[in-house]
């Protein structure tokens, strides 16, 4: 029962915290794991021994799968030549840069060094969701930062995995074997989630059930990870690959009652996910200290050294890369997006995962060598990174003046809410033109949008309540509302509106919608 009162009393910090961090404007995940450590120091307390199958099939792919939906198809095309280059160069020299310190620092042999650079070196795509979540960032930089800590885990994984042989078996690797690996684990994620993506859309397109509905999309993300775990493929790439093809279908799956809803049970889902696996993180530094390092402080030092590196390594990847981008576009170079871009590196669930998976023996049946410092160094630099980067990251933002003006998005949204309004106007018209609709029906619901328009022009103080409930005016209305919801849409394609503005009238669009629904 100690491991279930502890996720409960995680569930209820998390839930004070997320309050707290709200009204102080920080980010929740980085205070999260501050309390969690906290929470460790103190007498007492439970050691909680946390299981690699845990964080890998039970919380990483609906967290992941909330990530991958976040992240707009427009934006992410926008960002595919960087962000493959990310995915692959930076991961490779954070992993080679890790090495190199941890055999300068540290008294890890080259293998475990490798390990732990195979480990280290991809970032986080639920840290740095949840961190970049707040933030008003430009679309394209917010795209970048997203897609990178999602689509680098290929890289990552096969690193793991090369290093891992190494280590376990003391073998050698070869060439041909690890370029087809790379191929087996990027191909077979990618397949699984367009097939995930495909079935689930097939299914939920033939289900009307709210309850049915929900829990497809839960187990969703479950069936991809599995099954791309299986035939051997990436099954992070095929939860990302299934959940962006997905969002991108979400107005067209199902009715609007059905979204809300399942967009409510998403987001319980995601926030006690995080709550607990951030809380977890801060809870296993000080009970894996009093394990390894025996109440030295090296282990801070290699730690600071460690992340140090990490971000140093991303620093001169991203600086060079942008300048030479800049170079070539204007011939100004900046600092502020590569700056941001450079900061937003967060470790977190994906490297927790990977270092729980080490086995604790050789092939041989020696025990690993260090590994248990291999977890205490991925914990503390997952925790370094977490909070400070997290805590320092929306400063940055606002020094490089890069984040998006309130008034800004206030007036993007008040535009798009005004264009909306109008093309249902404009189709009353047309149907008070070719009168294939009642008179009266199309007289009231003029008289309903034109006070919808007039309040948010600012030329009234309240939209007119709907006071017709016929069934003429309820299917005219529910078409209305269609048509300004593929204005939305075609507001956002043609690079208007924001994502989050797109997602906010939206989700008052299904609202209303909802409201008419027998």
């Amino acid at each position: 029962m100690r491991g279930v009162e502890t996720v409960l009393f995680l569930v209820v910090v998390a839930t004070v915290v997320a309050t707290f961090a709200r009204r102080l404007r920080v980010p929740a995940p980085s205070l999260l794991v501050v309390v969690g450590v906290v929470v460790g120091l103190l007498p007492g307390v439970p050691v909680v021994q946390v299981t690699p199958e845990v964080i890998s099939l039970v919380v990483l792919p609906p967290l992941l799968f909330a990530a991958g939906e976040e992240l707009p198809w427009r934006d992410l095309r926008a960002v595919g030549r960087p962000v493959a280059v990310l995915s692959v160069g930076l991961v490779l020299l954070s992993a080679a840069a890790v090495v190199g310190i941890a055999v300068a620092v540290t008294p890890l042999p080259v293998g475990m060094a490798f390990v732990l650079g195979a480990v280290l070196a991809s970032t986080d795509p639920v840290a740095v969701t949840a961190l970049a979540r707040r933030l008003a960032l430009p679309p394209r930089v917010q795209a970048l930062i997203q897609a990178e800590s999602l689509f680098n885990d290929a890289t990552s994984l096969l690193l793991f995995r090369v290093a891992l042989f190494l280590a376990v078996a003391g073998g050698a690797a070869s060439w041909g074997r690890t370029l087809a690996e790379f191929g087996v684990l990027a191909g077979g994620g990618v397949a699984v989630g367009v097939l995930t993506a495909l079935g689930a859309f097939l299914i939920r397109r033939r289900t009307e059930d709210p309850v049915l509905e929900t829990v497809i999309s839960l187990v969703t993300p479950y069936a991809g990870y599995v099954v791309a775990e299986s035939v051997g493929g990436s099954g992070v790439t095929a939860v990302v690959v299934a959940s962006v093809i997905l969002g991108t279908q979400a107005e067209r799956l199902t009715t609007a009652r059905i979204r809300l809803q399942v967009g409510a049970v998403y987001q319980t889902v995601v926030f006690l996910l995080e709550s607990v696996v951030f809380g977890l993180i801060g809870l296993q530094l000080p009970a894996l200290v009093r394990r390894v390092a025996g109440g030295g402080a090296w282990w801070l030092l290699q730690a600071l050294a460690i992340a140090a590196t990490l971000v140093v390594a991303r620093l001169l990847l991203v600086f060079v890369l942008s300048a030479l981008r800049q170079r070539r576009q204007d011939g100004r170079i900046s600092w502020q997006v590569p700056a941001v871009v450079s900061w937003a590196g967060a470790r977190g669930v994906v490297p927790l995962a990977a270092a729980l998976s080490l086995p604790v023996s050789t092939m041989d049946g020696s025990a690993l060598p260090a590994r248990d410092l291999v977890l205490l160094l991925t914990t503390a630099v997952i925790v370094l990174t977490l909070v400070v980067q997290g805590f320092t990251l929306a400063p940055l933002v606002r020094r490089a003046g890069i984040a998006l003006d309130p008034a800004d998005l206030r007036t993007e949204y008040g535009t798009a809410r005004r264009k909306l309004a109008e093309a249902g106007l404009s189709h009353l018209e047309h149907l008070a033109e070719t009168e294939s609709t009642p008179a009266f029906v199309v007289d009231q619901l003029r008289a309903g949008w034109q006070a919808r328009l007039d309040h948010i022009r600012g030329d009234t103080g309240e939209e007119t309540a709907d006071w017709v409930r016929g069934i003429d005016y309820r299917a005219l209305k529910r078409e209305l509302i269609d048509i300004e919801a593929a204005e939305l849409t075609r507001l956002f394609e043609a690079g208007e509106i924001t994502d989050g503005t797109r997602r906010r009238i939206q989700r008052l669009l299904d609202l209303e919608h909802a409201g008419l629904e027998d």
